[in-house]
């Protein structure tokens, strides 16, 4: 069983059967925002809806009406209508799930005109189709060809044919407006098809492709997310993330995605904290905020406000308590008491830790050499010694 990258793009894997003909099937695995039917083995009277949710190339979905009345499930590979002639997708999401979707991004099932399906696709179909898979990778690398040829500040990313390898859709970022009339004849010379060009940006790109971001884990972008929410370095700030830009870019050389995960826990955590451009006025001296522990509610204060001099940690409630102690215009005769942290008791556990298992030393000889125990030799006695 073999595949590449372009057909696995698409959430499909050939295998070779008894017959001469691949056989292609869905790969669940391979899919790019998948969904998952949780209502599959509801009664089938819930899940008799003519609007069905399909697949194409890695994050793009679309929604079409089974106007035939077709027995359609996850998985299968269709035909459907597509501007001019027909399209190969795979339909992913079929039932009730699909009227939550499309209440998800706000579409009309009743006066919004979805394309009709086909046919379910033939053999003729699906070799058309792989056929036009296979022309992607070297299309898009002789399009980039063209683009520098004619010295257009754009990138070309990716490249999608559609499923009867009449019309391709090239993909591109650009940060200023360009004029690629002239590229579009070029294109349409070349490859004997129609050509659109669409414009994506750098977090499109990056789902598109797809990798591993810094977490270890496939890309958010290219496994679930559809909506891309703008992102702020207001959202590291409130969250007390060192604003370090190499640490928050993600592979798109944009902020990350995951910043805002984790966003409206903070906020809700942090209402009641007083503004932290208040400073504290004490009969020993004036402190001033450094860093904030939000979830523990601790706020750290310094006497200098450039340096981490006498740096003190107060409890919200005691920094509340000081604020309106100040307004009032009384000084407060001391912060707070240091917080000294017990110390933790080493408690034998019976095996050795994970860092000491995992130490890099561990299997380095002693600095210190073994001394060496001297054997002693057994001796004859000698019967001619004096007694």
């Amino acid at each position: 069983m073999e595949t590449n990258n372009s057909t696995s793009s698409r959430g499909i894997k050939i295998k070779q059967g008894d017959t001469p003909e691949p056989i292609l099937y869905h790969c669940k695995s391979c899919s790019k925002l998948n969904s998952f039917n949780w209502v599959e083995d509801t009664p089938k009277t819930l899940q008799e809806y003519d609007i069905i949710e399909v697949q194409f190339k890695n994050t793009r979905k679309a929604f079409f009406r089974n106007a035939n009345g077709l027995h359609l499930k996850k998985g299968d590979i269709i035909a459907v209508e597509a501007s001019p002639g027909h399209d190969i997708g795979i339909v992913s999401l079929t039932g009730w799930l699909v009227l939550r979707q499309l209440k998800k991004l706000n579409v009309d099932p009743v006066s919004t005109e979805f394309k009709k399906v086909y046919r379910k696709a033939k053999p003729v179909d699906t070799e058309k189709w792989l056929e036009s898979i296979n022309l992607e990778h070297k299309t898009m690398i002789k399009a980039r060809i063209i683009a520098e040829n004619l010295k257009l500040n754009m990138k070309i990313g990716d490249v999608e044919y559609q499923g009867d390898k009449t019309k391709a859709i090239f993909y591109y970022i650009a940060d200023e407006r360009v004029d690629f009339r002239e590229l579009i004849k070029i294109l349409a010379d070349e490859f004997k098809i129609r050509v659109e060009m669409r414009q994506i940006g750098a977090r499109q790109e990056a789902g598109r492709i797809g990798g591993i971001g810094s977490c270890g884990r496939e890309l958010c972008c290219s496994t679930w997310i559809t909506n891309f929410i703008s992102v702020t370095t207001n959202s590291a700030r409130l969250q007390e993330i060192s604003l370090n830009p190499q640490k928050l870019a993600g592979q798109c050389s944009k902020l990350k995605c995951c910043l805002n995960y984790e966003l409206d826990c903070y906020v809700d955590a942090r209402k009641d904290f007083p503004e932290t451009s208040i400073p504290l006025e004490t009969k020993e001296a004036t402190f001033h905020h450094l860093k904030t522990d939000i979830f523990n509610r601790i706020m750290w204060y310094s006497s200098d406000p450039n340096s981490s001099a006498n740096i003190t940690p107060v409890p919200v409630d005691r920094v509340i308590e000081v604020i309106a102690m100040n307004k009032k215009g009384i000084r407060a005769d001391r912060l707070a008491e240091m917080v000294h942290e017990k110390p933790v008791e080493n408690s034998n556990l019976g095996y050795h830790g994970v860092i000491e298992e995992g130490s890099l030393t561990r299997f380095d000889e002693n600095s210190q050499p073994k001394k060496k125990h001297k054997k002693h030799k057994y001796r004859k006695p000698d019967n001619n010694a004096p007694k």
